[in-house]
């Protein structure tokens, strides 16, 4: 009976494997946008109401033109590579929130949050765009959900199957990861996801016009302004040699990108 439950249990394991599009990498998610979407929109929703969303100035609207550019790069490129059906579900909102605190964050299924204290660091457009190229690959790459599958696999193969079989355990652990408190969004990606995140950031934001080599200057001025103290965005997104070393290899693919983009120094 243990070596049946042991092979159910790796079909369950192998078939809820899954191919970040834009850069193959592998991971593992055992729980569908269906299920986790309608609460990542109401946890976006309620953060909203306790939060001072900026909206028709500059930097707001400045904010929705890159969210808005990197989706349609995205939109298009899945198109193109005959996936689409992967971004069914997704409802886009890109927000300015009022708040001295470094960070930007993206809930499954699209739902943007960027704080104006990050702003002095992104400095210029292309270092916005690094940012949330970067977040947005977490929601187009599943982390969230990969992440919070990774603890049932922990917990052993069974209840791998079982948690994927049904999901009323999806909405505690959602509740655990996105409390509608001042952490939201911040959940804490392994290293392999974040420079995932990295890679598939620095190509949206290419194939959207803007200049990947401006990631690297980006990092260096993140980990500058970590260095004198707890900077929220640095708490989950580590910066150190192997992120710019990665991003250097990327490179020259993000720039071929970038050099076919429609929207190259619009």
């Amino acid at each position: 009976m243990k070596k049946l439950l042991l092979a159910v249990g790796m079909i369950g394991f192998i078939s809820a494997c899954t191919t970040n599009a834009v850069t193959g990498r592998k991971g593992i998610n055992v729980v569908s946008n269906a299920q986790i979407f309608p609460q990542s929109f109401a946890q976006y929703q309620e953060v909203l109401k306790s939060a001072q969303v900026e909206t028709g100035t500059a930097n707001a609207k400045l904010v929705q033109t890159v969210g808005e550019r990197i989706k349609y790069a995205a939109d298009k490129y899945y198109a193109e590579k005959g996936l689409s059906a992967q971004l069914d579900g997704y409802q886009w909102e890109f927000k300015l929130l009022k708040a001295n605190e470094v960070n930007a964050w993206c809930m499954p299924g699209g739902k943007v949050a960027v704080y104006t204290g990050i702003l002095p660091i992104t400095k210029n457009t292309d270092g916005l765009a690094v940012v949330m190229g970067h977040e947005i690959g977490h929601a187009l790459a599943n982390h969230s959900a990969e992440q919070m599958s990774r603890q049932y696999v922990l917990g052993g193969i069974g209840s791998v199957v079982g948690s994927a079989a049904g999901n009323t355990s999806w909405g505690t652990a959602f509740e655990q990861y996105y409390p509608v408190v001042g952490q939201v969004g911040l959940l804490s990606y392994s290293r392999k996801m974040e420079l995932d995140a990295d890679v598939t950031g620095l190509y949206l934001m290419a194939m959207a016009g803007y200049n990947p080599n401006e990631a690297i200057p980006f990092w260096e001025r993140m980990s500058a302004a970590g260095s004198g103290g707890t900077v929220e965005f640095l708490s989950t997104h580590p910066s150190d040699a192997t992120r710019i070393a990665k991003i250097k290899e990327a490179l020259p693919t993000a720039m071929a990108y970038y050099n076919a983009s429609p929207y190259k120094g619009k």
